[in-house]
Formats: C-alpha cells, structure tokens, sequence
C-alpha cells in the first residue's frame, strides 16, 4: 500500500493563502489519481478536490471552486492543493488519498490542520 504524508497546514486570517502538500512515493509510477478531503470537527469527512491519474482532469467541491487549485509534480510525487481566500468554513483536518488501479490503494494518513481566523 502507498503511504501517504500530508503537510503545508497552518493557522491563517480569513481571506489568506496556503498550499497543502501530499506527499505519496510511488504514485506517479502506478499513475494514480489523488483526492483531497477534509473534515471539521464532528462533520463527515467531504471530498475537496481530485486530480484524475494522467493530470488532465481535476474536480473541486462547489464551495471551493475558484479558490482552491490542485496540481501535481510527478517527479516529487506530491500533489499540492493550492487555497486562496480562505474562510472560516475551510478549517479543517485535511487528507489526501490516492485512488487508480490496485497499486493504488493508501491508508489515510495523519492529516495537516488548516485554521482560519475571521
């Protein structure tokens, strides 16, 4: 199973930038597809966005069109997760996973915290 390693997480002012970070060694090799997710307290965890396994689709939960850009960098095998003007309703706990063909599988990893301040 892949392993995956998120991070770029911080506490922001409402209205600021960060860029999340999904480290997967092996994804790129396997073409695998990435999905981020996020979940807040006791919310169900929503899927945020995804970018397919050749990079040429990318999908994004309505509330974060426009504001989030997902992309990847094969040769570091990290997907990053741009977020401009963040609101109070983004803070969560965010979670990256792969998805594709068997090599594909990942467990869920430890998460990297996302804060926003009004």
């Amino acid at each position: 199973r892949l392993q995956v390693v998120e991070s770029g997480g911080g506490s922001v002012q409402a209205g600021g930038s960060l860029r999340l970070s999904c480290t997967a060694p092996g994804f790129a090799y396997n073409n695998c597809g990435v999905h981020w997710y996020r979940q807040a307290g006791g919310n169900e965890r929503e899927l945020v966005s995804g970018i397919a396994p050749d990079g040429s689709t990318t999908t994004y939960l309505d509330a974060v069109k426009d504001r989030f850009i997902i992309s990847e960098d094969k040769t570091r095998d990290t997907v990053y997760l741009r977020m401009n003007s963040l609101k109070p309703e983004d803070a969560a706990m965010y979670y990256c996973k792969t998805f594709g063909a068997w090599g594909c599988i990942s467990d869920w990893g430890q998460g990297t915290q996302v804060t926003v301040s009004s």
